[in-house]
């Protein structure tokens, strides 16, 4: 199975770079995992509604254009399913096992996603009502990720 995390933003601080690096390496025993990254627009402070509309449009436009077009898409999205990591891992087996061999889970910039992004997801997963910073949402989601492999092979991982 090969898994893309399709991002808006840029990494910039080190240790989420080494975090991201040992989980997916870690990853690499259980499927192909690839990151990849869109530019974020600026924002400026006070957007009006019609500005951050424009701002997630020129994003989703980009991250659209970087999907790729065998993928299953799930969106990450604070009005997603949520869901636990027992779900998670059964979930990411049953689309193995249903023929999707090519997931991709997208993140957006500080004002989420796109309706043309969600309009092409196959799912949308929240992973809290809370908001994370994008780089810390990658760490998370690669590490559950990770736990999910772990799962589905009966390995033990730390609660």
């Amino acid at each position: 199975m090969k898994i893309t995390i399709l991002s808006v933003g840029k990494i910039k601080e080190e240790y989420w770079n080494r975090a991201l690096e040992e989980y997916t390496r870690r990853l690499g025993r259980y499927c192909k995992p690839e990151l990849a990254e869109v530019d974020d627009e600026p924002t400026p402070d006070r957007a009006s509604e019609k500005e951050e509309e424009q701002i997630r449009k020129r994003e989703g436009d980009r991250l659209l254009a970087r999907i790729p077009r065998d993928a299953y898409v799930i969106a990450l999205a604070i009005e997603g399913r949520q869901q636990d990591s027992p779900a998670m891992a059964r979930r990411i087996e049953a689309l193995g096992l249903a023929g999707k061999s090519h997931l991709c889970f997208v993140i957006g910039g500080s004002l989420g996603l796109s309706r043309g992004v969600m309009e092409r997801a196959d799912e949308a997963w929240s992973f809290s009502r809370l908001t994370f910073p994008h780089q810390m949402m990658r760490v998370i989601l690669l590490e559950q990720i990770y736990r999910s492999f772990r799962i589905i092979r009966n390995e033990p991982y730390h609660k």
